[in-house]
């Protein structure tokens, strides 16, 4: 029976993260990124903890790229049970500042790419009678000022999440969503950087707010999704989990 896992965006980061995770549990491996050979070392690395791995380059938000992508995997790894779309992008203006490019380049990645993911790979799990699919959302969907668009692409997903969760359900598979809050990674490096801040000062600042007083690290989403793609969570669906140190929606 097929333990296949693609995960998007999964390079580096939190991304890279979840697919050691995946690996550890058992899963061979799809690292899907825009930038091929930057999912070597994410690849190799799964291989080391004695797993298939495949690199594979794919834009997400292009419907053929997506089709591509799939059908490779499928073919050199099988037909997948779990998808993880972590791929994101995260451009933060005010509002007034906003471009039209900044707005569709958000909602491109974040939410035309999760759907033409989870629509690709839909297929064969509908088919298998089984499968799982995870997608990242964000605190952020909750509203977040000066990232209009990325908030409003999480918020999103979380609605593309609830109502695969019953389209798909009927065929044993089940889809949910995490919510990571504030996680050192090279976007809020970025984030950090753009607004004039040290990373170390971002976080302290954002660390006020945080009841468990830390921030969030790859190990902490990797862990989230891990329980979404245990067997033994096959009874929940529909659901996104924030995982922010603390009440969050």
């Amino acid at each position: 029976m097929s333990n296949v896992a693609l995960v998007t965006g999964a390079a580096r980061g939190i991304g890279a993260q979840i697919a050691l995770r995946l690996a550890q549990d058992g899963f061979d491996i799809a690292v899907l990124d825009l930038n091929q050979d930057a999912c070597v070392q994410t690849a190799d690395s799964v291989r080391a903890l004695g797993r298939s791995a495949i690199e594979v380059g794919v834009d997400i938000t292009d419907e053929q790229s997506v089709q591509d992508a799939v059908s490779l995997v499928c073919a050199q790894l099988g037909d997948p049970f779990l998808l993880v779309n972590n791929a994101g992008l995260m451009r933060s203006r005010m509002l007034h500042k906003m471009t039209l490019d900044d707005w569709e380049q958000v909602v491109a990645v974040n939410v035309r790419g999760s759907f033409l993911m989870c629509r690709a790979v839909a297929p064969f799990m509908r088919e298998a009678k089984r499968g799982r699919i995870v997608n990242l959302s964000s605190t952020g969907a909750l509203g977040l000022p000066g990232s209009a668009n990325y908030a409003s692409a999480k918020a999103a997903v979380q609605a593309l999440t609830k109502s695969l969760a019953l389209e798909l359900g009927p065929f044993n598979v089940t889809v949910n969503a995490v919510a990571p809050g504030f996680v050192v990674t090279e976007m809020t490096r970025a984030m950090a950087k753009k607004s004039g801040m040290s990373i170390e000062a971002m976080e302290a600042e954002m660390i006020k707010d945080i009841p468990l007083g830390r921030s969030g690290i790859p190990d902490d989403i990797a862990h989230a999704v891990a329980f979404f793609a245990d067997e033994r969570s096959s009874y929940v669906s529909g659901q996104i989990l924030y995982v922010a140190g603390g009440p969050k929606g």
